[in-house]
């Protein structure tokens, strides 16, 4: 049988992405030599959880969105830093007994396990806190494109983004749902974020409002969607070695993801046709797209 050629991947691709790896925590390492005021046991919580490896993938699409561009990966550090910053605060208060109650992140204890909980609540509000600073803080950028940034995070992290997808989430928990519910949950809870990370990268290099803007919006909400999905069908059939986390949380949690709702083989096709439906968003930017193309098919061919 022939290989599908729009999966081989170009051999200089995980190179790229493990750069923008290694760039985004060295750049979170500094962010995170926070000054000595009376708090070490949450300056070293703090760390731990976000310097605690992971998939990056939202500050590489900042990296990659804006590089594209044509904007310096300097110009880019904050932003990418500001992201990942959110993120991992989400993820500290998602594996809390209140909310998924999980004992495992990227292989390691979850931050509640390996400190407490209070500390753990603590963690994720300062490291939400610090995101806008750093963002805020940095001088590169002019300050009309700051204001545009701090927005875009804000409301990708709000109650009309990830904050509210889980609450949705929360209250979807033993319930059967549709199809377009939760296609809204997951755009929500993890789309939002992901599309966000794109327009980041994009403010950053100035992309003005317009059709390429609008474009890498759909782009990101394509992609967004896709991963969770992705998501959902790991959490089914997934390695938990590789994983770092078990498998089968949703279904013991009795929480409606998309192969519960329609099967796995629906499942994954959905994924692929965003990914698809991705690919040709980029059509504005030509040649320019090729890194962002790879990274979507990585989105849904992944393991971890």
């Amino acid at each position: 049988m022939v290989a599908d050629p729009t999966l081989q991947m170009n051999q200089d691709f995980p190179q790229r992405l493990a750069q923008y790896r290694s760039r985004v925590e060295r750049v979170l390492e500094k962010h995170l030599e926070l000054p000595d005021s009376g708090t070490p046991r949450l300056r070293e919580a703090m760390r731990y959880s976000a310097l605690g490896g992971g998939k990056r993938l939202r500050p590489i699409l900042v990296y990659m969105t804006g590089e594209s561009l044509g904007a310096s990966l300097a110009l880019l550090d904050a932003p990418a830093a500001a992201v990942e910053l959110i993120h991992v605060y989400s993820l500290v208060h998602d594996d809390l007994p209140a909310m998924d109650d999980d004992d495992l992140r990227r292989g390691r204890p979850t931050c509640h396990r390996a400190y407490d909980e209070a500390t753990a609540i603590l963690v994720g509000d300062a490291l939400q806190a610090l995101a806008f600073e750093v963002l805020a803080a940095d001088q590169t950028p002019a300050p009309e494109l700051r204001i545009d940034m701090i927005r875009a995070l804000a409301h990708a992290a709000g109650t009309s983004g990830m904050a509210g997808g889980q609450a949705v989430d929360l209250a979807a928990v033993g319930q059967t749902l549709s199809v377009e519910a939760v296609e809204n949950m997951h755009q929500r809870k993890t789309g939002a974020l992901i599309r966000g990370s794109v327009l980041l990268g994009a403010l950053a290099a100035g992309t003005p409002e317009g059709p390429l803007l609008r474009a890498l919006e759909r782009f990101g909400s394509q992609i967004g969607l896709a991963f969770q999905i992705q998501d959902d069908i790991l959490d089914v059939e997934g390695d938990p070695a590789l994983l770092g986390k078990a498998t089968g949380a949703d279904a013991a949690h009795l929480k409606p993801t998309y192969p519960s709702t329609v099967g796995l083989k629906s499942a994954r096709n959905r994924a692929r046709q965003l990914r698809d439906d991705a690919v040709a968003a980029l059509a504005p930017l030509g040649e320019r797209a090729a890194a962002l193309t790879e990274l979507a098919h990585f989105v849904v061919s992944r393991v971890t």
